[in-house]
């Protein structure tokens, strides 16, 4: 079986391969009468967009988004709304290597032990190339949680953080790192070059913040909603780990030093702290959601490494073609999306039961 949908109530599937001639999403349970059309999803596919600077891949995608069902007059029916992106500046050519001998720390080895043959060319579903679709599905997520704020930032990149005490929000739209740490992003600007004019790639830590998630989303159990944001992000291609809140550092905090304190306020509670998260018990408390999530370094480098062929012998590889030097920056908008996702789905399941 190989599972391709997400969601329970507010479900997506993505499909299509990063050579194929296109790509997509298929957003079923979205409620009707909501305004929808392209314009709505564009530019949230232009923020993921590849080869908008050097510190990304130089693949000239324009994204554009059509919607092809599901949306008539202007708004949505609630029967299945179909999203296809084009693939238009493909070289398969690039891949030649890769047919033969797999490619350490990419999904090769994985896909052909499991299905027995693969689409070597980029990578096919385990490619980057497949999140454009959630990002288009995130676009539509967000209109049925228009009172959520989301927003993400990329905080680390090659073990480089930025300095909390200058975070800017107006600063993660002004430079090609999604960086709120203008001193930060002056130095990731070297950090990134000199891994790209070397061949090889680096590592980042997206984190992720919504605001306006009323106390109650999420449920007890198997529907937690930090479980199902653990979830939507490790689905990320390239992803490592995940935090909801804290994180591992709750791990080396006591009791009293982890505990959100709580205090009478005119409309419920006033918090003292977030080392949760904003959840407790898979419900949402009504504080603000953080979320970070950890990007291994782009596995298709130009630096040899050792590997075998698909027969079983040792060879190096070098990976040719046009890669991100560090695929997390073009992370932030598919890190959001996934959040939006997970979010409209959990805001209909409370619904549904609650009212």
């Amino acid at each position: 079986m190989s599972v391709n949908t997400f969601g329970r109530v507010f479900r997506f599937t993505t499909w299509g391969e990063s050579h194929g001639p296109a790509i997509g999403a298929v957003v079923d349970g979205c409620p009707p009468g909501l305004t929808l059309c392209e314009t709505d999803i564009q530019p949230w596919l232009d923020k993921r967009r590849p080869g908008q600077s050097r510190f990304t891949t130089q693949r000239q995608e324009p994204d554009q988004v059509r919607i092809l069902s599901g949306v008539f007059e202007g708004r949505t029916t609630g029967t299945p709304i179909s999203l296809m992106i084009d693939n238009v500046d493909q070289r398969s050519k690039d891949y030649s290597d890769v047919a033969q001998a797999y490619r350490p720390g990419h999904a090769d080895y994985a896909y052909d032990a499991k299905y027995g043959r693969r689409d070597h060319r980029g990578g096919g579903r385990s490619s980057a190339r497949e999140t454009a679709a959630r990002v288009a599905a995130g676009a539509v997520a967000r209109l049925v949680i228009p009172q959520v704020r989301i927003r993400a930032w990329v905080e680390a990149i090659g073990g480089d953080a930025i300095d909390p005490a200058r975070l800017d929000d107006a600063q993660i739209e002004a430079n090609p790192f999604f960086c709120p740490d203008p001193v930060a992003a002056m130095r990731w600007e070297a950090l990134v070059d000199g891994a790209r004019k070397a061949g090889s790639s680096l590592g980042a830590v997206v984190t992720c913040e919504a605001t306006g998630v009323p106390a109650g989303w999420g449920a007890p159990l198997y529907a937690k909603l930090d479980a199902e944001l653990a979830a939507a992000a490790m689905s990320i291609n390239a992803v490592k780990g995940v935090e909801i809140g804290d994180g591992f550092a709750a791990a080396a905090n006591t009791g009293e030093g982890n505990a959100d304190r709580m205090q009478p306020g005119r409309e419920g509670p006033e918090f003292l702290a977030n080392h949760a998260g904003g959840i407790t018990g898979g419900i949402a408390t009504g504080q603000p959601i953080r979320l970070r999530v950890a990007f291994k370094p782009t596995s298709s480098i130009l630096t040899p490494v050792e590997t075998i062929t698909r027969d079983g012998a040792a060879t190096t590889i070098a990976t040719k073609g046009r890669h991100d030097p560090c695929v997390g920056i073009r992370g932030v908008p598919v890190v959001e999306a996934m959040m939006a996702l997970v979010l409209a789905d959990q805001m209909l399941l409370h619904r549904a039961q609650c009212g």
